[in-house]
């Protein structure tokens, strides 16, 4: 099924209205790049839906074992480095605790899931960016964010 986000950019800093229909969320830049810093960067969004993917993996997987588990923290970060020709290469690194009375085993296996979750593998995977299309006006949708 298609996700589709649309989003809307105010003159103030580089502050972006991001709606999904049924929900909002504010976007920025930090003040050093000249934004206002009253959301997340575009780098953050990407690495928040990372680790959200990766906790609810951990998630979902303890629930379908019956394994208990309490509050699952995780922590990402990313480094990018400019190889030859200029071509970006981003390191993502994880640390991941996770709540609950069991084994070593389970926690690896827990681990091991979270690292393949379906956001990571559509991370690795090919990606495919068609030019934008210009519009003639504001669609109704991006108003009512």
């Amino acid at each position: 099924m298609p996700v589709e986000i649309n989003i809307k950019n105010i003159p103030t800093g580089y502050q972006s209205f991001i709606s999904n229909g049924r929900h909002a969320v504010l976007g920025d830049e930090p003040k050093n790049a000249k934004g206002t810093d009253l959301g997340f960067s575009p780098v953050e969004f990407l690495l928040a839906g990372i680790s959200m993917c990766k906790v609810a993996t951990i998630r979902n997987v303890a629930r379908r074992k019956g394994w208990e588990i309490g509050n699952v923290d995780a922590n990402l970060t990313q480094v990018v480095t400019r190889g030859k020709g200029g071509a970006l290469t981003t390191r993502v690194e994880s640390a991941i605790f996770i709540e609950g009375d069991i084994t070593e085993e389970q926690r690896a296996k827990l681990i091991k899931e979270a690292d393949n979750c379906y956001v990571t593998r559509m991370v690795r995977g090919d990606w495919e960016f068609p030019e934008s299309i210009v519009l003639d006006s504001i669609p109704e949708r991006v108003e009512a964010v």
